[in-house]
């Protein structure tokens, strides 16, 4: 199969392009339409939902809403909260229903009551698979083995790897394999800066990036932030230039254990690049105290 060819996301049935595009970063509505031409087809509605990256993707949709697969993420941790949160992105995109239906920020197994509410809303058409995130590798051994999941989005890129080992063999094993999808395949930005990569080695470009994730046969897309066109151009680069070669697969190995050992924290410092990684951790750990707090 070619590079670029769109794949089934596992569980979920659905065809989906190898790159997909998320809103929080800022990219234009007109280059969300440039990026469905071009054969992006998952575009996901996630931590910061911009006007004009909806816009983009009610227009698309009005054209050819059978080509998409638009992702709406909740961060809920309210069974009663669930079905409204979903309703309100749906109406802000004009879509009669979403493709996948994303439970945010999930570090362990969701309550009874969440999942039940969740496969009621596929059951319903307002969604039609059920997606979970995670930030704690070990946790997804339970995600993917649970029947009403039929996705996973985990981090993965070449300063956090663990995925190989705590994540990917599980996916592997699973008697019905879950789609997958991975995320900060930059490192928001990490691996891209001159001061944490190492001075013996080039400076990655984004698409290497990305090339990076989708060489892992168990990744379905690779989900990219641009900001702009020229960054989107630079992610639609990876589907042109292919899979990496050996070569280039050990030298980004080593320019993610570089750029991870510069790294004094996992938090990525401020900045415009990582302005949508900072909201997600920002919400993320608000609904983590809520979910506490609601012990």
């Amino acid at each position: 199969m070619d590079w670029w060819q769109p794949r089934v996301l596992g569980r979920t049935g659905l065809r989906v392009s190898r790159l997909g595009l998320g809103s929080s970063y800022g990219l234009a509505g007109k280059d969300v339409e440039r990026a469905v031409e071009r054969g992006v087809t998952y575009l996901y509605w996630g931590s910061r939902r911009r006007d004009d990256f909806g816009d983009g993707i009610r227009r698309c949709a009005r054209r050819d809403r059978d080509r998409l697969c638009v992702v709406v993420q909740s961060y809920s941790r309210s069974a009663l909260a669930l079905g409204p949160s979903l309703e309100v992105a749906l109406r802000r995109l004009g879509l009669d229903h979403a493709d996948v239906l994303l439970l945010g920020w999930w570090n362990q197994p969701p309550p009874r009551r969440i999942l039940d509410r969740a496969r009621e809303l596929v059951e319903r058409g307002r969604a039609r698979a059920l997606m979970i995130s995670c930030h704690h590798r070990p946790a997804f051994a339970a995600h993917i083995a649970a029947p009403a999941v039929d996705a996973i989005m985990v981090r993965y890129n070449a300063a956090h790897r663990g995925a190989e080992h705590e994540v990917f063999p599980h996916v592997v094993a699973a008697a019905r394999r879950p789609g997958v999808v991975a995320y900060t395949a930059t490192r928001w930005g990490g691996l891209l800066d001159r001061a944490l990569v190492p001075a013996a080695e080039p400076v990655p470009r984004a698409s290497d990036c990305y090339r990076f994730a989708l060489t892992r046969p168990e990744v379905d897309v690779v989900l990219a932030g641009p900001r702009d066109g020229a960054e989107l151009d630079e992610a639609l680069a990876a589907l042109d230039r292919g899979p990496l070669t050996a070569d280039e697969l050990a030298w980004l190995q080593r320019v993610g254990d570089g750029v991870r050992a510069a790294s004094s924290t996992g938090v990525p410092p401020p900045g415009a690049r990582n302005a949508g990684a900072l909201w997600e951790r920002v919400v993320g750990a608000a609904q983590q105290l809520g979910s506490r707090l609601r012990r």
